[in-house]
């Protein structure tokens, strides 16, 4: 996850900062959430994040690239190296929210 950190690491001191950021834009999660099992064609990942617009979706695509967490390949969008290391990160945020 170095690669992605350096990159994150352009607005702020610590890294984090940067990281929660591009994770709290909007459907940044879903997106990832929809691409932890395999890679998926646009049109399917927009189908099972509930239509979300075109724009944002593409959006989304493009800063989640940016941080080195998604990629596309073969006409399908899934997750980099460092986005499924940090996938069960995300797996244990989710269960330590919910104690």
């Amino acid at each position: 996850m170095a690669a992605t950190l350096a990159l994150l690491n352009s607005k702020h001191k610590h890294p984090i900062n940067d990281l929660l950021e591009l994770l709290g834009r909007r459907w940044a999660l879903r997106v990832l959430w929809e691409l932890r099992d395999a890679p998926l064609p646009y049109a399917e990942l927009r189908r099972r994040c509930d239509e979300v617009s075109t724009s944002v979706l593409a959006q989304r695509l493009k800063d989640l690239a940016e941080g080195g967490i998604v990629e596309q390949r073969a006409g399908a969008y899934g997750l980099t190296e460092d986005g499924r290391e940090l996938a069960p990160i995300l797996l244990d945020l989710d269960a330590w929210s919910r104690r």
